[in-house]
């Protein structure tokens, strides 16, 4: 790939990503894959004003061989010194990149079980530190290309133009392939923004779902919702672009109102596996029925991670025609396929989607009606012929989206 071009993205990244403050540390978390582009990035991030940068390297195979051998309750215990950082970085609030390259299929066969078990033990110790840093740093997720995720995109081609061509496609999707990345997403934030105020203007109490394919869904949004999309700022007011790419406008809705069955249109991967051709059931909120062609027993298993688990933490609107689902690409990467449609999330809410959150507790957003999860996994449902329809407070109808596209 052009080193001209990996420069433009790394840098991206660190100012429209994260928008490095001067002497802000940074950390950098990332795969094996592609160590030239993690040193690009990390200069980019010194050249942005970084103080320091810390980058933490992983690798899959040897993460899954730690799943594998280590007892559950070695999996559940964090050292004084894992709970000493994290209470350091809450306490120093670093801006955080994540730089996703991971093989899709890459944990297939480990013990579900007792990873769930590890995860729900570890949570309570790290619970308190994600919520006091909740809304108060900057972080960014984006990709790299690796070399089994090409290949399960790609499978068709030999791996080295199966990586150039995933290059190619993250690149494209995250609009970092022209001259200048970043006004490219200064433009689009502001096409989000201007469409955000739309939905925002119309005081919406509920949205209904339609789809051919059986989706029939309604959900209730809080009273004091509002839509967000692309650049976010926090609560010190510092502007970051969570994710590249990013084509989503979204909102937490009201913890416990939904109703109705929602039918996935794209795989989604969780934990290292695919999970393929499903639907979820939602009576009173929860989701009370799922069923899937592939690894139904680990949607089930996600779904019971807490008692927030089965309820919604996000409803993201993304139309069809978008340039991740115009590039004919599955993914297989959460990152990139819940841009290409609509999509829902289970679990977590977001305390930013409650409209005055600035002046309120963390508690005080969750009162409201914000999910509160260990997780939050996002599941795409939109599709060519997706309506759905703006109940307002007033009782009128609105029409925001029409076969599969935004409808103003």
């Amino acid at each position: 790939m052009n080193k001209t071009t990996l420069k433009r993205y790394a840098r991206l990244i660190a100012q429209k990503g994260v928008n490095i403050k001067k002497g802000q540390e940074v950390v950098i978390r990332a795969d094996l894959d592609q160590p030239e582009f993690i040193t690009i990035l990390t200069e980019e991030c010194y050249k942005a004003g970084a103080g320091r940068v810390t980058v933490e390297l992983s690798h899959q195979p040897i993460t899954k061989l730690g799943l594998k051998y280590r007892t559950l309750k070695s999996l559940s215990r964090l050292d004084e010194w894992e709970v000493e950082k994290l209470r350091h970085r809450t306490e120093t609030l670093p801006a955080l990149i994540y730089i996703e390259s991971e093989d899709p299929d890459g944990m297939r066969g480990i013990n579900q079980e007792k990873v769930s078990k590890a995860r729900q033990a570890t949570y309570k110790i790290t619970k308190h530190f994600s919520d006091e840093a909740e809304g108060k740093y900057q972080w960014c997720i984006a990709a790299v290309p690796g070399e089994k995720w090409a290949k399960k995109v790609f499978p068709g081609v030999r791996k080295s133009e199966a990586v150039k061509k995933l290059w190619d496609a993250i690149l494209y999707t995250a609009r970092a392939d022209g001259d200048d990345p970043v006004k490219a997403w200064e433009e689009h934030n502001k096409d989000l923004h201007a469409r955000c105020d739309y939905l925002n203007s119309l005081g919406i109490k509920k949205l209904v779902y339609k789809s051919a394919n059986g989706t029939d869904f309604t959900v209730e949004l809080m009273d004091r919702s509002r839509f967000l999309g692309g650049s976010e700022k926090t609560l010190g007011g510092t502007e970051y672009n969570p994710n590249i790419p990013s084509e989503e406008i979204f909102t937490s809705p009201l913890r416990g109102k939904a109703e109705g069955i929602v039918v996935s249109t794209r795989p989604l991967s969780w934990r290292g596996e695919l999970i393929e051709n499903f639907s979820i059931t939602f009576k009173d909120g929860k989701a009370v029925d799922v069923k899937a062609e592939k690894n139904e027993e680990l949607l089930r298993k996600m779904i019971s991670m807490d008692e927030g688990a089965c309820m919604l933490g996000e409803c993201a609107l993304v139309p069809y025609d978008s340039p991740i689902r115009n590039s004919e690409i599955t993914f297989f990467n959460t990152l990139f396929d819940e841009n290409a449609c609509c999509h829902l999330a289970l679990g977590e809410g977001f305390m930013e989607c409650v409209d005055g959150y600035e002046n309120m507790t963390l508690e005080e957003c969750r009162a409201l009606g914000v999910n509160d999860s260990m997780i939050h996994v996002d599941f795409m449902i939109g599709s060519p012929d997706l309506d759905i329809t703006a109940i307002t407070k007033d009782g009128g109808k609105v029409k925001i989206f029409e076969k599969g596209n935004w409808a103003f």
